[in-house]
């Protein structure tokens, strides 16, 4: 069913990025799209077919001249009338054409507005809408890819078939409350049991893709801690491919939250070195090391860096400092720098309860090994599978659908009742829907789409 947006606005902004460039495009998209682009012009845009013309102010005088084009609704990106004034891309211009657009009738776009009727006419779901978004502010090559990806709609390929399969069990389970004294053909509860089993591993499998496309899309934070003087500035100097920060033999250098960004084979990383962990009276280096302490239930990833000469316990340092965070702690790398005073060989290290990873900070020796661990770690790869650009709060519908589900195991296998296990069920399929937007609240999709760029 086709979106009607209230009163039949006709809605403009300029689509393109502010600033001087060779072409700047106005967007208009509504009932009254063609009209507008006629009073314009001053003549009929035929649908789909380019034409070169003058953009006139209300006095007949050329503001400017360029390609105008219309799209008919509902095949439009919007699922309305759409035309676009593609003209010169100076600022002055672009915007008396959009003057003269909203004094045709127009009014001004709201951040995502396009966006937000192409999801509401049905052109596109929400995860695609979001991906739009991620497209236009991918930072690297591996998140366009990404985003790409999700636009064409392989997360919702995998989402859609999970609220479908939901919405068929939990009808099944109200059937039999509703009429338990019809013969109804219904599943035995190992069935109903194995249905669940199934749906709770393709969410943990989705979940393992979404959590690599969110890093794809924000990047992975890694936190670089350790006592003072094992190399964690010179790790993050390394990692930086420069002298980001201080490298000093005196301990304490280090006393606030340096930050660097880059990328590995195209992954964003954003880097955090903090000052070294240890019982200090400085209250400045005090407050530096409560930052790092804060820092790392944040991180997708701790470093936490060690002397191999000086054969420092992992363990005892995590559980000296992370005591009170350890529950809470991201997956730990331990990096064995120095390997070059003592003697170990560059590369991953066996280890039963982190990755390890021996390095010299120094002169570059195992480098390779970490970039390669940090990958691994959270599961992200190389472009050219089939990952999709994702979201936290698609990461926090997931979770709260495996939550109840396994709500709805218990409710099962315990006998609990059939009433209990139908809400289970159906809180999973609210959480999944929330995802493409299938079953999500207004103020949600409002919150999405004011996060767009005016004209997308």
């Amino acid at each position: 069913m086709q979106f009607v947006s209230p009163g039949g606005e006709t809605i403009a902004a300029i689509a393109t990025a502010p600033g001087r460039g060779g072409v700047g495009i106005v967007r208009i998209s509504g009932p009254g799209a063609a009209r507008i682009g006629a009073e314009i012009t001053r003549r009929t845009i035929p649908p789909r077919k380019a034409i070169f013309t003058s953009f006139l102010d209300q006095g007949g005088r050329a503001i400017d001249s360029g390609i105008a084009l219309f799209f008919p609704g509902p095949a439009s990106f919007t699922g309305d009338d759409v035309i676009e004034l593609q003209g010169h891309g100076g600022p002055v211009v672009l915007d008396m054409l959009l003057e003269r657009a909203l004094a045709e009738g127009a009014r001004l776009a709201r951040p995502g507005e396009f966006s937000e009727r192409a999801y509401l006419n049905g052109k596109i779901d929400l995860t695609q809408a979001e991906a739009i978004a991620d497209l236009i502010d991918a930072a690297s090559r591996e998140a366009a890819r990404g985003a790409m990806r999700s636009i064409e709609g392989a997360f919702s390929a995998e989402v859609t078939p999970l609220v479908d399969e939901l919405t068929q069990l939990r009808m099944l389970v109200e059937a039999c409350i509703d009429f338990p004294e019809e013969d109804i053909d219904s599943l035995a509860d190992h069935d109903v049991l194995e249905q669940i089993d199934t749906l709770l591993a393709r969410i943990a499998t989705i979940e393992n893709t979404a959590r690599s496309g969110r890093l794809l899309r924000d990047g992975m934070n890694v936190l670089i801690a350790g006592k003072p003087n094992a190399g964690k500035s010179s790790l993050l100097n390394a990692l930086a491919g420069d002298s980001v920060a201080i490298v000093s033999a005196i301990p304490g250098t280090t006393r606030d939250l340096i930050r660097e960004r880059i990328l590995i084979d195209g992954i964003p990383i954003h880097v955090t070195d903090t000052a070294g962990l240890r019982e200090s009276p400085d209250e400045i280096e005090q407050e530096g090391i409560r930052r790092a302490l804060h820092e790392a239930e944040q991180a997708d990833v701790l470093l936490l860096v060690v002397d191999s000469s000086a054969k420092d316990d992992p363990d005892a340092i995590l559980n000296d400092h992370f005591h009170g965070v350890f529950q809470n702690l991201p997956p730990v790398c331990v990096i064995l720098n120095k390997c070059d005073l003592s003697g170990l060989t560059p590369g991953n290290q066996k280890s039963d309860r982190h990755h390890c990873v021996a390095l010299s900070a120094l002169s570059g020796a195992g480098m390779d090994a970490l970039r390669t661990a940090l990958r691994d770690i959270v599961g992200l790869t190389p472009s050219g599978g089939g990952g999709f650009s994702a979201r936290r709060r698609h990461l926090d519908a997931l979770a709260r659908a495996r939550g109840a589900l396994e709500d709805a195991r218990s409710t099962l296998v315990s006998k609990a009742g059939s009433e209990l296990l139908a809400e289970d069920l159906r809180l999973a399929q609210q959480c999944v829907g929330e995802i493409t937007g299938q079953l999500s609240p207004d103020e949600l999709l409002g919150k999405i789409f004011s996060s767009f760029c005016i004209g997308k």
